[in-house]
């Protein structure tokens, strides 16, 4: 009996974590840590630039009088706004920590205008294509195009090759033709391990 009660406040001491959002700013983007296997490992594969920028995905946080929201595409939910506690819930299930990256100081005078534009594109479905177009929005689509006015971040080639094999790695092929969909090598695109690479950005800190 006493060592399902010391099991029981454990599993709530671990749902109850809370986590060191005072270091948040608005317009500070949050970086997700990829995962080795599924859909993460096979965006991390084709798109990692170093090991140190290692993500999956990535959001804006908005910050609302005493409030903390991120705005983000995400396959749940498409293009939200959502609350900051509950995306950190669904982000951290795989015990990663969340990285925080903010507009260096020359850049700053633009968040406000940019947290803004992306707002506006709350409400848009996924694009489970990651192929860019005007309807859906993809995770870094989502944040890039709200920078997009002051070229914070730039589309670049995409590439769905694996770095070992030097050919399309069997993920991508596989997903591309279950869509009856060409792999869209070097199709204008970002991913979160690029945007993490911008020089205009840097790292703060993390959640943990």
């Amino acid at each position: 009996m006493k060592k399902s009660v010391l099991l029981f406040l454990f599993l709530l001491t671990l749902s109850c974590k809370t986590y060191n959002t005072s270091i948040l700013e608005n317009g500070d983007l949050l970086f997700v840590p990829a995962v080795e296997t599924g859909l993460s490992g096979a965006i991390n594969n084709v798109t990692q630039t170093e090991k140190k920028t290692s993500y999956d995905h990535i959001g804006i946080v908005k910050k609302e009088s005493e409030h903390l929201y991120v705005l983000h595409a995400a396959p749940k939910g498409g293009s939200q706004k959502q609350k900051l506690n509950s995306f950190l819930k669904e982000q951290t299930k795989l015990g990663q920590k969340i990285d925080v990256y903010r507009l260096k100081e020359e850049y700053q005078s633009i968040i406000p205008n940019s947290v803004s534009k992306a707002e506006t594109l709350v409400g848009k479905p996924y694009n489970f294509n990651y192929i860019l177009d005007e309807n859906s929005y993809y995770c870094s689509d989502f944040v890039e195009r709200a920078f997009r006015e002051n070229q914070i971040f730039t589309l670049e080639p995409m590439t769905f090759i694996d770095p070992k094999t030097k050919t399309t790695n069997a993920f991508w092929e596989k997903f591309y033709q279950e869509r009856n969909l060409k792999v869209p090598e070097g199709e204008p695109g970002c991913n979160p391990n690029g945007l993490a690479a911008s020089e205009k950005l840097s790292k703060v800190g993390e959640l943990k």
